[in-house]
């Protein structure tokens, strides 16, 4: 039954997440090199808007980056996460080395090296709206990313809104 959950718990990341890097000899063998040069990738932000929720209510939002390629990445990339005024993050996050900044409004995320072309990696920050925000939209919420890989910036960074629902009165 517990290799079944582990086997479960793997299907639902992404495998290239999932590796860990080798362990470093206890003596060094050899000189370092200099450090892998940038791939030639072309990483993207893809919109995606949270769920709606109501006042006072959370809902999580997917910070969704793809790989166009040609090239896996070589280098670690970061997404930071700005959230719109009447929201703040509320861990856990995903990936869990997420960092909320000190004044709430932004979450930052580091993904290590070696994102295959065609392939995606999400951030999961989930958010609390506000006890006072009005039924509406609210915007000014963004997705961007920087990466030394990234051989096109002009697809780097995507808004985000969140509807903010009321809930039916019980009857």
């Amino acid at each position: 039954m517990a290799a079944g959950c582990a086997v479960a718990v793997l299907a639902a990341e992404p495998s290239w997440a999932l590796r860990r890097p080798d362990p470093r000899p206890a003596v060094r063998l050899a000189p370092l090199g200099p450090a892998a040069p940038p791939s030639n990738s072309d990483l993207e932000v893809v919109r995606l808007d949270p769920d709606p929720a109501p006042p006072g209510g959370t809902t999580t939002v997917h910070a969704f980056v793809a790989n166009r390629g040609p090239e896996a990445t070589a280098s670690p990339f970061t997404v930071v996460v700005a959230l719109p005024a009447g929201v703040t993050p509320q861990g856990p996050y995903y990936p869990a080395d997420c960092e909320a900044s000190q004044d709430g409004h932004r979450v930052r995320c580091v993904f290590g090296p070696g994102l295959p072309p065609m392939r995606s990696a999400t951030a999961l920050v989930p958010v609390r709206l506000s006890p006072n925000l009005p039924a509406g939209t609210l915007t000014g919420g963004s997705v961007a990313l920087r990466s030394p890989d990234d051989r096109n910036e002009s697809n780097n960074r995507q808004p985000f809104d969140i509807r903010v629902v009321k809930m039916a009165a019980d009857s």
